[in-house]
């Protein structure tokens, strides 16, 4: 399979101390992967419809971000298609709203990547802070391995900076 078009996102507020697992471990990802062009690493903070532009014409859209499943803090899930729009409608913060906004306004416009995939963490709390509870920031590092592996899984290489 030839390098595809994939956009790796990081969503959350990394002002809400769990609630930006998705963006660290986008950062995370670009300090210990390096990969092709046709990969885009993004940090798509709480925004909401405004990266539908950054969304369309995608072949693979991965989320990362907090999802709240009743597990223990800091499980690691993976959901695809149909599955990750309906994740949002029991939303945990403001941003999820403004991406289950973005989902649909994409399969609205046809501008729907082929392939999405959700890589979501259990938080353990969304109070005002910088940091991760240690639950959260201690799987980070497995978080940024399994998206490496999907990408590589579609065919695409990506290598360790280590």
């Amino acid at each position: 399979m030839p390098d595809m078009n994939i956009l790796v996102m990081g969503i959350g507020n990394i002002l809400l101390q769990d609630e930006g697992a998705g963006v660290r471990a986008v950062e995370e990802f670009a300090r210990r992967y390096e990969t092709p062009a046709s990969v885009g690493l993004l940090d798509g903070g709480t925004s909401g419809i405004e990266l539908l532009q950054h969304i369309q014409g995608r072949g693979v859209l991965v989320l990362i971000d907090v999802v709240r499943n009743g597990e223990p803090y800091g499980t690691l899930s993976r959901f695809e298609g149909d599955a990750v729009p309906s994740l949002f409608q029991n939303k945990i913060s403001p941003h999820q709203l403004g991406l289950s906004d973005l989902l649909a306004t994409a399969r609205l416009l046809g501008s729907m990547p082929e392939k999405v995939i959700l890589y979501g963490i259990e938080p353990k709390t969304i109070e005002t802070g910088l940091e991760m509870s240690a639950e959260i920031a201690g799987n980070i590092g497995r978080l940024t391995d399994l998206i490496a592996d999907e990408i590589r899984s579609l065919g695409v290489t990506v290598t360790s900076r280590q």
